[in-house]
């Protein structure tokens, strides 16, 4: 039953500390491994290009926040993605379809051809939430994982390609190569070098995550490492993930991706990382192909949604 309590609104500075809560309740530790902390939340709010007072959506059950919705703008691609949680002990009072009538009615007056939002396969009722709003699957993504020490490292020939870490003023240089490489894959919004250079900058994050391959003085790929030190802090096993892979389209199937993929992983294994993750698109084989010759499996697979907006 509709709770008639429950006021939608946009987020106010005010609301910090609820939304902090709401998070850590809903989200705690979910199947990628991501914590919720005061800092990484004041990160996402305030990435670029993202606003809160009018992109982040929250319901107010009698001042205490029980749920929110996110909007994310891509207009290079012409889509929004949408991100939201509501409370444990606030579910199955149709707050999700309150506050997905919120965002779908800004987004219609934002020039936007339709809205995205992914969630795990295994989340029946927000499969069903979303199939009752008219939202419909367009594409898996798969999670895969791999025992660093396991991996079976693809042979290099000699002196064929070289590798370094990004420096730390070279936002632009990683900017131009991640466009370039990812402009053919599917949901990539060109990134802007003020984006790069703010996640760069984020919690256990620096230039030296990111190994760029170079096949004499050209940058040909690269791959961008992330360890969350909060996170580790609370496993058995440290974890890392690959954040991003990619190879410039004019030296695809010539075995750079191995090249790219093993700095990363040597990278890695350097810094005591038992266990890499990372997520691929389905539909992606060659990618798939690559990650499976080094021994990495599935363990979990993501849905994506789509709804056209009028």
């Amino acid at each position: 039953m509709p709770d008639s309590r429950v006021k939608i609104r946009t987020y106010a500075d005010r609301d910090f500390s609820g939304y902090l809560a709401l998070q850590v309740a809903s989200k705690k530790l979910d199947s990628t491994g991501r914590l919720v902390t005061a800092r990484s939340l004041k990160e996402d709010l305030g990435r670029p290009n993202f606003h809160p007072q009018t992109d982040l959506w929250v319901a107010d059950l009698n001042g205490k926040l029980v749920g929110s919705l996110s909007i994310t703008r891509e207009p290079a691609i012409g889509r929004v993605v949408l991100d939201g949680c509501v409370h444990p002990l606030q579910r199955r009072r149709k707050i999700a379809t309150k506050l997905f009538s919120a965002a779908l009615q800004r987004i219609k007056t934002a020039g936007i051809s339709a809205a995205h939002i992914s969630i795990p396969e295994t989340n029946a009722p927000a499969r069903h939430l979303l199939n009752q709003l008219g939202f419909s699957l367009i594409r898996y993504f798969v999670e895969m994982q791999l025992a660093i020490d396991s991996a079976r490292l693809p042979a290099i020939r000699k002196n064929s390609t070289a590798s370094r870490s990004l420096a730390p003023a070279e936002a632009s240089l990683l900017t131009e190569i991640q466009n370039r490489c990812f402009a053919d894959s599917w949901g990539f919004n060109p990134n802007t070098e003020e984006e790069i250079a703010y996640r760069l900058r984020m919690q256990s994050r620096s230039p030296q995550d990111v190994v760029l391959t170079y096949l004499g003085d050209q940058p040909i790929g690269y791959c961008w490492t992330i360890m969350n030190t909060d996170e580790n802090a609370n496993r058995k096993e440290s974890n890392g993930l690959i954040h991003m892979l990619g190879v410039d389209p004019d030296y695809r199937q010539q075995d750079i991706g191995k090249a790219v993929l093993r700095n990363g992983l040597e990278g890695l294994k350097a810094r005591d990382i038992d266990i890499v993750r990372l997520t691929v698109d389905n539909e992606n084989a060659a990618a798939r192909s690559l990650y499976e010759s080094v021994g990495f499996e599935i363990y979990a697979k993501t849905v994506w949604y789509e709804k056209a907006v009028d």
